[in-house]
């Protein structure tokens, strides 16, 4: 699929998506919204694509929903292509942003934010999911539906309190100010800032860590056990979810050569593939 929004790109087992408007400062739309989602299904198919880095082209990495609608920007009934095309039970459309997000949530792969520029309202929400957010000290963040008259949608009110905290979240949501990198560092949005220059190779070293020394299948199992555990009613919950992969993949493939590779003092080559050997205890997450 060729995209007209976004660039897509894998090279040495990284695939890098460009949120690729930049005269519009990378502003969503529903264009933007099916190209993502497919990029995503992309990574998970792809067998040699280990890690995902999602930044924006130009100045901004993304300044939220295109306004070009005006006043009706949000308004269901005259902007259809600003929702999901799916309906919730109550015949609801479903929030552009949050069908991207909950994609995200799903993937099989880390995922790595590198934040260049401006991310307000959904350029912000729709990154909550994605495993590591790296910014550069120029961006600039805000949650600003409240002044707006809607709500922080892409489902980061599950996402942002479990992110941030409860209390940090309700500040930046109820006055939907607008804050620099260091204080987003500071509140836990994003892990490191980096100058602008160093953001996308420190994104990319991150994900090399990753890709070069880590086991596929490990990976896609850890990513789910740890966002589902953010529900789980108690620890035993996560215990059993982890037990019952530890009895799938200590008898793996991966497992034998984890070990035998660490013995041996040699870099590992794990044979299994997320495409055809991912356990049937890997948890199906985000639920519906």
């Amino acid at each position: 699929m060729s995209y007209s929004e976004i660039e897509y790109e894998v090279r040495d087992g990284i695939a890098t998506i460009t949120m690729n408007r930049p005269e519009r400062l990378n502003a969503y739309t529903y264009v933007m919204r099916g190209e993502m989602i497919d990029a995503f299904e992309r990574i998970d198919a792809d067998d040699d694509v280990r890690v995902a880095v999602v930044t924006g082209a130009g100045r901004a990495f993304c300044a939220g929903a295109d306004l070009e609608g005006g006043g009706d920007t949000f308004n269901r009934e005259k902007r259809t292509e600003m929702f999901g095309a799916d309906l919730l039970e109550d015949g609801t459309p479903r929030d552009g942003g949050g069908t991207v997000a909950l994609r995200i949530a799903q993937c099989l792969k880390p995922v790595i934010g590198a934040i260049n520029g401006a991310a307000v309202g959904v350029g912000i929400t729709v990154t909550l999911p994605m495993d590591i957010r790296l910014a550069s000290d120029k961006a600039r963040f805000g949650f600003v539906f409240a002044r707006r008259g809607i709500v922080a949608e892409a489902a980061s009110s599950w996402f942002l309190p479990r992110v941030v905290g409860i209390q940090q979240a309700m500040e930046w949501v109820t006055t939907g100010r607008v804050f620099d990198a260091e204080e987003a560092r500071a509140g836990g949005l994003v892990l490191r800032t980096h100058a602008p220059d160093d953001l996308l190779p420190a994104a990319y070293a991150l994900a090399r860590e990753i890709a070069d020394n880590t086991s596929a299948i490990s990976i896609a199992a850890i990513r789910r056990l740890m966002w589902s555990g953010l529900s789980a009613t108690t620890p035993w919950d996560a215990h059993v979810a982890d037990s019952r992969l530890m009895a799938a993949l200590g008898q793996s493939a991966d497992a034998a050569e984890g070990v035998t590779s660490f013995l041996e003092k040699r870099a590992a080559e794990f044979p299994m593939r997320v495409s055809t050997d991912l356990p049937a205890e890997v948890p199906d997450w985000p639920l519906r």
